[in-house]
């Protein structure tokens, strides 16, 4: 479902090859749609540390484990990366180290790409910059006897906090979006130079079609800002893999496919498509939304005001893999 146009205009679509075939482990960066709560992570915001607290022993991180519950995901369940891998999808906790495919998550809820574009949303966030040198300085190390780089893949989705908080910027929109992508890129290239070859790059989610965006006149981020976006960040995505022609560098077209899903929600089970439930950060909302006077939360597209249900998310990542298998 995935429609090609953006990336066939900068010679990108899906990959030449099923790179999902032999994948054993997904390394992840990005913000609150891919982070995921680790018993070494923060409350709320990250899988291990946090920016006071970058460093950790291998010990540390080959002993934490993946928390499933309400609060430990941005979506109130299940995030796509976790329904991609089937990796901490349970209740309860879970080791890496004990699912088929591994999922070792450095994603930080409410990060941006870089704090010499956009100042940090509190002051033990973790910039994606910094997520690649955390990961290359600590987590690298660690699992140098469990993984390999050539049965990895290294998934990327950064930007919603970042065209959220530049939407307003007297630069050109050009400028900010193609300098701040230029730093995606430089990041994702240390993980390149480390010896991995297959990345994964998600585009912007609908992101003017956000609950509070579809009842202003002028939405902030308006359909042009994060076509613009998207659109830089395939171009560079293009660039990459022309330099690094070792690499499989797979671009989803998050945005396409998610408006396919709200222009037809019923083919999804979802009813709801503006809204979401108000009461959404309530005890047991997502077991019995209906004490609350919602809809169940698998029949909204939102969660709140920014994010995705978890239902959405395994949609998503259900699509995500017929892609990375040259199938979609």
């Amino acid at each position: 479902m995935i429609i090609k146009p953006l990336l066939s205009l900068v010679g990108l679509t899906a990959p030449s090859k099923n790179i999902w075939a032999n994948t054993t482990n997904v390394i992840a960066f990005g913000d609150s749609y891919s982070y995921v709560l680790g018993t070494s992570g923060r409350q709320n915001y990250s899988f291990i540390g946090d920016y006071q607290n970058l460093g950790f022993s291998s010990q540390t991180l080959l002993n934490n484990k993946i928390v499933q519950s309400q609060t430990s995901t941005a979506e109130g369940g299940p995030n796509w990366l976790e329904h991609l891998t089937g990796c901490g999808v349970n209740a309860g906790t879970t080791s890496p180290l004990d699912c088929n495919i591994q999922l070792w998550d450095f994603a930080f809820a409410g990060a941006d790409i870089g704090t010499q574009y956009t100042p940090r949303h509190k002051y033990f966030t973790v910039p994606l910059v910094n997520q690649t040198q955390q990961f290359l300085t600590y987590a690298q190390p660690a699992l140098a006897n469990i993984t390999t780089p050539e049965s990895t893949l290294a998934s990327f989705w950064i930007g919603t906090n970042d065209i959220f908080d530049t939407a307003t910027s007297t630069v050109p929109f050009k400028t900010v979006y193609t300098n701040m992508i230029a730093s995606l890129f430089a990041s994702m290239q240390t993980i390149h130079d480390a010896g991995y070859r297959n990345f994964l790059v998600m585009n912007l989610a609908p992101l003017d079609k956000t609950p509070k965006n579809v009842l202003k006149r002028r939405p902030l981020p308006n359909t042009n800002m994060v076509n613009q976006f998207n659109s830089i960040l395939a171009n560079q995505a293009a660039a990459f893999q022309k330099k690094n022609a070792d690499s499989n560098v797979a671009l989803f077209d998050t945005n396409t496919f998610l408006n396919g899903v709200l222009k037809n929600p019923g083919q999804y089970g979802i009813k709801n498509t503006t809204g979401f439930c108000a009461a959404w950060n309530q005890p047991n909302v997502v077991a019995n939304a209906g004490q609350y006077g919602c809809q169940p939360m698998d029949e909204y597209f939102w969660f709140n005001t920014a994010h995705l249900t978890s239902h959405v998310h395994e949609i998503l990542a259900t699509e995500v893999q017929k892609f990375l298998s040259g199938s979609s």
